[in-house]
């Protein structure tokens, strides 16, 4: 059985999500948000967010990860910002040796959905069917981790099939 941790980093809110993989069914193991006080400086909001991402890496034992790309609009300050926390969740699973693949937002979609322009309910949706939730989970960036770790599953199954031909 496979444990992997989706992330859907941010400097506000770091969603996670933890699923398990037996091969042929998804199990829900966990998931949340890392959130960060906008009043503290960024060094210590960075920190934060490492350290709580170690303590999930300890807690869950995942071997794998998934974790979103960014994604560039045109608020190039908040790109950044969303960068710096993505930096401190790849050490901190670095540092843990774990597997990373990573996911464009439209890929996670493609992946889960099976259209790489669904809109965000619908993937809280599908996520919630593929993992037996009785309610969609929450907070979206939670969510949106969780359809991140399924979308890594998905992936990392068939290049694992390819393989082996």
């Amino acid at each position: 059985m496979r444990t992997v941790i989706g992330i859907d980093p941010g400097l506000a809110a770091t969603g996670w999500g933890v699923v398990r993989f037996d091969g042929s069914r998804f199990i829900h193991v966990g998931h949340g948000v890392v959130k960060t006080d906008p009043d503290m400086p960024l060094p210590l909001r960075l920190l934060k967010i490492h350290t709580e991402i170690r303590k999930l890496l300890a807690k869950y034992g995942p071997s794998e990860a998934g974790v979103e790309e960014l994604f560039f609009s045109k608020n190039t300050s908040s790109a950044m910002q969303v960068a710096h926390a993505r930096g401190v969740v790849l050490m901190a699973l670095g540092q843990r040796g774990i597997t990373v693949g990573t996911y464009s937002p439209q890929h996670v979609k493609q992946a889960v959905i099976g259209r790489g322009k669904a809109d965000k309910a619908q993937v809280q949706r599908l996520v919630s069917v593929v993992l037996g939730l009785q309610e969609i989970p929450g907070p979206d960036h939670a969510a949106d981790a969780l359809a991140v770790a399924i979308c890594h599953t998905n992936r990392s199954s068939i290049d694992v099939q390819q393989r082996h031909r």
